[in-house]
C-alpha cells in the first residue's frame, strides 16, 4: 500500500513496482519515464514543486538510488510501473517496495558514457543516435546503466561521470558528451611485438660484422709459374744463382749466352740449388722429367725465350 505524508511540503511515498510491459507500454523501455497513480497527481498539485517533475527512487533493501521522470498518472493505486532496465539497476523484482520522492536536479554540463560492447562504436554516427535516444530521458545518474535501442538492437551504456553533480537533468540543456572505451575493448598487443622487431635487425647486422674479419687480401700461398713446388723464398734463391752464373760467364766466355739464358729463365724456376756443380746437373734431370708434364701443359700458355740460340763468338 502507498504511504503518504500529508503534513510534509515534499512528496514522499512508497509503492510496489512492476515493469511497464504489464500495462502494454513497452515503448517506455526506451526512456526513464514512469507511470504513477492519480492520487500522486492530486498530492503534487497542492505542493510548490519545480517542473518538469523529477523523482528519486530508492531501494532500501539493496541500497540503490536512481532518478526518473513521470509520463502519466494512470496506474492502479499503490503501484507504479518502471522500465525494466531501471528495475535491474535498482535490483528490484516484481512487486518489491520502492520509495519515491520528488527532487530537483541541476542541469547537466558534462557526461561520460561507456558502452558495454564495442558494437555501439560501429554505428555510423553514434553521437547522433545517442542524442536522439536521450530525448526520451529526463535525467542521468552516475552508476546507472541506460538502454539505447537502434536498428532492432539494444545497446547498454554505463553512466561513468556526470557534472556538475552525480545526478543531472538533461531537459533543454547543452551537455557535452564523452565516451570511455567499451567494456569488451582490448588494446592491441603492440608493446610485445616491438621488442621482437627491435632484436632482429641487430642480429642481421652482427652476422656480416662477424664475417668481415674472415676476409683479408693477399693471404694465399705463393706458387711458381712453371708449376714446381716452392721450397725457398725468391730472394734466397735468385741472388746466389746470379752470382754463380756471373762467375761461370767470366771463366768461359763461349758459354756466356747459354748462361744468360739459364739466368733469365731462372727467374721462372724458383728453388734451384746453386751449390751443385755442372756435373751434377744430370741428377736433377729426373726431377725435371717428372715435372715435365705440367711444363708441357703450360708451354702453350707462356713461352719465354723461344727463339734460336746464338753464340757471342759468331
Amino acid at each position: 500500500m502507498a504511504r503518504q505524508d500529508h503534513h510534509s511540503s515534499s512528496f514522499e511515498q512508497s509503492y510496489r513496482c512492476y515493469p511497464v510491459s504489464f500495462i502494454d507500454k513497452a515503448h517506455l523501455e526506451k526512456g526513464d519515464k514512469i507511470i504513477m497513480p492519480p492520487s500522486a497527481l492530486d498530492r503534487l498539485a497542492t505542493l510548490h514543486i519545480d517542473y518538469p517533475m523529477l523523482f528519486e527512487l530508492c531501494n532500501p533493501s539493496a541500497g540503490r538510488t536512481s532518478h526518473c521522470g513521470v509520463l502519466e498518472f494512470i496506474a492502479d493505486e499503490g503501484m507504479i510501473y518502471l522500465p525494466y532496465w531501471m528495475m535491474e539497476n535498482m535490483l528490484l523484482q516484481e512487486g518489491d517496495i520502492v520509495q519515491l520522492r520528488n527532487t530537483s536536479l541541476a542541469k547537466g554540463t558534462f557526461v561520460k558514457l561507456q558502452p558495454h560492447t564495442k558494437d555501439f562504436l560501429d554505428i555510423s554516427n553514434p553521437k547522433a543516435i545517442l542524442e536522439t535516444s536521450l530525448r526520451n530521458y529526463s535525467c542521468l545518474t552516475t552508476g546507472d546503466t541506460i538502454m539505447v535501442a537502434y536498428n532492432n538492437k539494444k545497446y547498454y551504456i554505463d553512466i561513468v561521470e556526470a557534472k556538475p553533480s552525480s545526478a543531472i537533468s538533461i531537459i533543454e540543456t547543452d551537455c557535452e558528451v564523452d565516451f570511455a572505451p567499451p567494456l569488451d575493448y582490448k588494446e592491441p598487443e603492440k608493446p610485445t611485438s616491438f621488442p621482437r622487431s627491435k632484436k632482429t635487425p641487430p642480429e642481421g647486422i652482427e652476422e656480416p660484422a662477424a664475417k668481415m674479419p674472415k676476409f683479408s687480401a693477399f693471404t694465399g700461398s705463393a706458387r711458381r709459374l712453371d708449376g714446381k713446388p716452392l721450397m725457398q723464398p725468391a730472394t734466397s734463391t735468385i741472388c746466389p744463382a746470379l752470382k754463380q752464373r756471373q762467375q761461370e760467364a767470366e771463366k768461359n766466355g763461349s758459354k756466356l749466352s747459354s748462361s744468360l739464358s739459364h739466368q733469365q729463365s731462372g727467374k721462372l724456376v724458383f728453388g734451384s740449388i746453386p751449390t751443385q756443380p755442372q756435373s751434377e746437373t744430370p741428377k736433377v734431370s729426373p726431377k725435371k722429367r717428372t715435372q715435365e708434364p705440367p711444363q708441357k701443359v703450360e708451354e702453350p700458355k707462356f713461352k719465354a725465350f723461344t727463339g734460336k740460340k746464338y753464340s757471342l763468338k759468331g
